[in-house]
């Protein structure tokens, strides 16, 4: 038997963004504009900043396990309740976690080809069957990922607006899309430039929706400038968060 199994093996290293002193170094330059990663380059809010410098205070203590009071504030912004709330470190950390609680072995994935890095590999380390489906015109072909499910179909990620494409599904088509999918088959919509896209008209913002198997997933990351501190949420029925915050 193995030591590391094939879908592990077969995979290509992940390279991420650089930071901007390893490119200086690198290169020996002194000015650099990272556009790679997407990040805020305004920063964080001097507010955040200082509440982080007097949670330092405390940082030789184990934190709250389930983020009971972020929850607590994001519930309310939100109008939900905190049984509907849950948080990673980042969206990548909950997606990790949605695959581990509810995919049994012979579940399968269905996503676009050449969305949201982070969420291919973290379907490929699953070890699952995954149905990658090519985008038309640089989106999410919906029509066609429709087309794939079948009775193994247990996960459906969107991210929307989608990173890197940068286009989004519109209301419309997303109301069309959600009639072909079973109850049983949950719903990944990644958010996390959802700041960028709320104005836009016929932007489907899935607060609005609240069905039983879709999962929202937005971040601190992009709009607010927290990339390096790791801090992902999502929302979603109780009963999947119950589930979720077992894991």
């Amino acid at each position: 038997m193995p030591l590391v199994p094939s879908y592990i093996q077969n995979l290509e290293n992940y390279v991420p963004g650089k930071p901007i002193n390893e490119v200086q170094r690198e290169m020996g330059i002194s000015e650099v504009i990272k556009l790679a990663s997407n990040e805020n380059s305004l920063g964080p809010s001097p507010r955040a900043m200082a509440a982080m410098r007097q949670a330092m205070e405390k940082i030789h203590r184990y934190p709250d396990a389930s983020g009971y009071i972020l929850r607590k504030k994001l519930a309310k912004k939100y109008d939900v309740k905190t049984d509907n709330v849950v948080l990673g470190a980042g969206s990548e950390g909950i997606m990790s976690t949605i695959i581990r609680t509810f995919l049994l072995s012979d579940d399968e994935i269905i996503s676009a080809k050449n969305s949201f890095i982070g969420f291919r590999v973290l379907a490929n380390t699953s070890g699952k069957k995954i149905h990658w489906i090519p985008m038309k015109d640089y989106r999410y072909d919906l029509n066609a990922m429709a087309e794939q499910i079948n009775d193994y179909t247990k996960l459906i990620y969107i991210a929307n607006p989608d990173n890197p494409m940068g286009t989004y599904i519109t209301r419309e088509e997303f109301d069309s899309f959600y009639q072909h999918v079973p109850e049983r088959v949950l719903i990944i919509l990644d958010e996390a430039y959802f700041e960028f896209s709320q104005s836009t008209s016929d932007y489907p913002d899935s607060m609005t929706y609240r069905y039983n198997n879709v999962i929202t997933l937005r971040t601190f990351s992009k709009a607010y400038g927290l990339a390096g501190a790791r801090i992902g949420y999502g929302f979603a029925h109780e009963e999947l968060i119950g589930n979720l915050l077992k894991v």
